[in-house]
């Protein structure tokens, strides 16, 4: 797929999403944007999306109501009269122990991490199909991809990446008929979070392979391959720096 005049629909604009907002305006793209809590940082993404000469919609929405998901993907088709990429990268990253988990706890994970992806996708998927076709990009994790839990105090995420994969798979099941092909990115070390000390950080260069962070451009490079692709579907790609190996 050419992304010259598409539209797309990115959840989650913070951090590395703002990244991949402006490099697909860059190639031609028009981007509509939500958030939730970082309306500073939807709004320095769109400014990069006007840099480049493309528009750009913004809108405040839960992700885990149905009605906010509708709601967001008709703002994007009614501002830019097409919907044909979906990129799914709102997330909700909570580090608790197991024993200190509240039901409360396990429904935002899952709603966030999980179930977002799945309302949203039902609310594209009509629009892609007028489009003649598109491109659906879930977000899961190199730990989930990788088979196997290696942190603790993460179960809730954990079980929803996991869940994000199987999303992927059967979506691109589902959807092949009409053109949209789904697959989804399961990072690995990109950026470092902001409250990692310095030693942490070393220590994750130590532990993959190729001895580095990646950096947001290296997740860009993976959502441009799927998009352009026609005939990558159902396929989780890790972009880890081989993190997976150890």
């Amino acid at each position: 797929m050419d992304l010259n005049e598409k539209a797309v629909l990115i959840t989650g604009t913070k951090r590395i999403g703002s990244s991949v907002a402006a490099e697909l305006a860059r190639r031609g793209a028009h981007i509509s944007l939500s958030y939730n809590n970082s309306a500073e940082e939807a709004e320095r993404a769109g400014e990069l999306v006007r840099e480049a000469g493309r528009s750009v919609v913004m809108t405040r929405a839960d992700l885990t109501s149905a009605a906010d998901c509708r709601r967001l993907v008709d703002r994007t088709v009614s501002n830019l009269d097409r919907l044909d990429i979906l990129i799914n990268m709102a997330s909700a990253y909570v580090f608790k122990p197991f024993n200190e988990l509240s039901e409360a706890d396990w429904d935002h994970a899952l709603a966030v991490d999980l179930k977002s992806a799945y309302l949203c996708t039902l609310a594209a998927v009509p629009h892609m199909r007028a489009a003649g076709g598109g491109r659906i990009i879930n977000f899961s994790d190199w730990v989930a991809c990788s088979g196997r839990p290696r942190y603790r105090g993460l179960v809730p995420y954990y079980v929803a990446k996991s869940g994000i994969i199987g999303l992927t798979e059967v979506l691109a099941l589902e959807l092949a008929d009409d053109g949209i092909l789904v697959n989804a990115i399961a990072p690995g070390p990109i950026r470092p979070p902001e409250d990692m000390t310095a030693e942490e950080i070393r220590e994750v260069k130590e532990v993959t392979p190729l001895g580095v962070w990646g950096g947001d451009q290296e997740i860009v490079k993976g959502i441009i391959t799927l998009i352009e692709s026609d005939f990558i579907t159902g396929e989780t790609i890790r972009v880890d720096g081989g993190r997976h190996l150890k």
